[in-house]
């Protein structure tokens, strides 16, 4: 992968990852470019089949393409960055620490990708304070 497709995948994230929207500036690990539909799973490396993505999501995610809804226990697809609108499937709690799911795709990518893990809770929190979250 080069440069200038990093470069591309950052600034359309904005600098957030994709699915728990941290900021890549506060992260201790560097971002991945993460296949939003594995290669494994028949995806490709077309760039809207990538995302830009910490490495607690991406690790989590490995390649899962969906997961388990705790409240109905169906299978339903993980949100999908380039498909799917963010706040069609979450929104933020009063504190904006941690994400309430709106759809069984929001509860099975908060359960699956542990949106709401407490390192991203402690970072959530501190950048609350000062005023860089949430992400606009």
């Amino acid at each position: 992968m080069n440069e200038q497709l990093r470069k591309f995948l950052r600034e359309r994230a904005r600098g957030c990852c994709e699915y728990c929207l941290s900021p890549v500036e506060y992260s201790s690990d560097p971002f991945s470019i993460e296949h939003i539909i594995p290669r494994s799973k028949g995806g490709s490396d077309e760039v809207d089949n990538l995302a830009f993505s910490c490495q607690g999501c991406n690790g989590r995610k490995y390649n899962h393409i969906s997961a388990i809804d705790p409240l109905t226990d169906i299978y339903i697809p993980l949100f999908h960055p380039r498909k799917d609108v963010w706040n069609d499937h979450f929104v933020w709690n009063e504190s904006y620490t941690q994400l309430i799911a709106l759809s069984s795709t929001g509860r099975a990518t908060i359960e699956r990708l542990q949106l709401n893990r407490r390192e991203v809770i402690n970072l959530r929190k501190l950048l609350v304070m000062v005023g860089a979250h949430p992400p606009m």
